[in-house]
């Protein structure tokens, strides 16, 4: 069975027998097309509102669940003790002093070996060498 494209619209296919596809007909008789309607993603039970995924009722728990979330942690502060934690005053106890480590020559060749501007140079000399060698 072959199919063919319907001759009002030029869109759908339809069998041979037909006259029009359903959508024509449907245009035809002055039907509204219904547009299908998206339940809410939480509860499935309501329609969801126009551009969002929930219903009116979960949005307005979820915004009520918001709030008392948003007050609970104003009310209650974190005790970092009780959690283990040991609490940092400033950076200067994260960051290890590195001059300590290692001697300053060798943090110079470190630090030169990991130089952007050296870097570059090297990538330009390279590509100067390529030239060359093309």
């Amino acid at each position: 069975m072959r199919l063919i494209k319907c001759p009002r619209c030029e869109l759908n296919y339809i069998a041979p027998e037909e006259g029009y596809c359903k959508v024509c007909k449907r245009e035809m008789k002055g039907e509204k097309q219904q547009d299908e309607i998206e339940m809410c993603t939480i509860c499935n039970e309501a329609p969801a509102l126009p551009g969002k995924d929930v219903c009116l009722f979960c949005l307005k728990e979820m915004n009520a669940n918001a709030g008392r979330a948003e007050d609970d942690a104003e009310e209650e502060p974190v005790d970092e003790a009780s959690l283990g934690i040991d609490p940092v005053s400033g950076m200067d106890e994260i960051i290890p002093e590195i001059d300590e480590d290692i001697p300053q020559r060798e943090y110079d060749e470190i630090e030169n070996d990991l130089s952007l501007e050296e870097m570059g140079e090297d990538e330009a000399e390279g590509d100067e060498d390529e030239e060359e060698e093309e």
